[in-house]
């Protein structure tokens, strides 16, 4: 396994890092297939008792490889970043994220999905389905109006809005504000550790309890918003929107 995303185990807590600086941790599908291959592991692994997902201090992710993703286009369900959505949906142990600078499209609605989400001020959070030609996925269409109410969601999925680190916990997309990276991914750690001090299947209960209320409708969501995707990045506006982002 290459090294894209980097896996580090250290006391029941397993730390997956996103690894492209050079590319701002944008996420290609070799990255997705790994992605989904650490999260079904960690599910199934009795010595992971909880994740935490970070781009180190600097950038959380700038979402798709757009060249990648023009190349390698996903066309059905089985696609590598579909059947990742599927895993983290499907994850019962705490997902925790650490997010520093940019956390676009995918790295945005990826945290809607965590059952704990710190930024530090540098956090960037941007959903540019719209301008891009394609629509919402991730099930942001269903779970943002019912967090933020519509008028907000719609800033964000139709209005392309940027939210910082200090707006976004003040709208409830995060439940914690650091002032950079470093104090962020510190604090994320403590309290994955905090939460490994308590019953592990009691936790693992109380997260299923927290999200089976929604789970059909959510799943019925996500599915939905893929397959219009699909359909959306097929039609020349959204080929000629990624192109005309591709820096050569």
């Amino acid at each position: 396994m290459n090294d894209l995303i980097t896996r580090d185990l250290d006391q029941g807590l397993l730390t997956l890092t996103f690894n492209r600086p050079d590319k701002l941790n944008a996420l290609n599908i070799a990255m997705y297939r790994q992605f989904g291959d650490l999260l079904l592991a960690a599910g199934e692994d009795p010595h992971v008792d909880a994740v935490l997902i970070t781009g180190g201090p600097h950038c959380f992710s700038a979402g798709n490889d757009l060249r990648d993703f023009l190349d390698n286009p996903p066309s059905d369900r089985d696609s590598p970043v579909f059947r990742l959505m599927r895993i983290v949906m499907g994850l019962d142990k705490p997902l925790i994220a650490a997010v520093s600078g940019a956390a676009i499209g995918i790295g945005a609605t990826l945290l809607l999905h965590c059952d704990q989400v710190l930024v530090s001020r540098t956090a960037k959070l941007r959903m540019p389905f719209a301008p891009l030609g394609v629509c919402p996925e991730f099930g942001s269409s269903l779970l943002l109006p019912r967090l933020l109410g519509h008028a907000r969601a719609a800033r964000l999925l139709m209005g392309n809005a940027l939210l910082e680190g200090e707006q976004a916990v003040a709208w409830g997309l995060a439940s914690e504000l650091h002032d950079d990276g470093e104090q962020c991914l510190a604090a994320a750690r403590q309290l994955a550790r905090r939460l490994q001090s308590y019953p592990q299947e009691a936790l693992r209960i109380s997260k299923r309890l927290l999200k089976e209320g929604g789970r059909a409708e959510l799943e019925a969501t996500v599915e939905r918003e893929s397959q219009l995707f699909i359909e959306c990045l097929r039609t020349p506006e959204a080929k000629a929107a990624l192109r005309g982002l591709i820096k050569d």
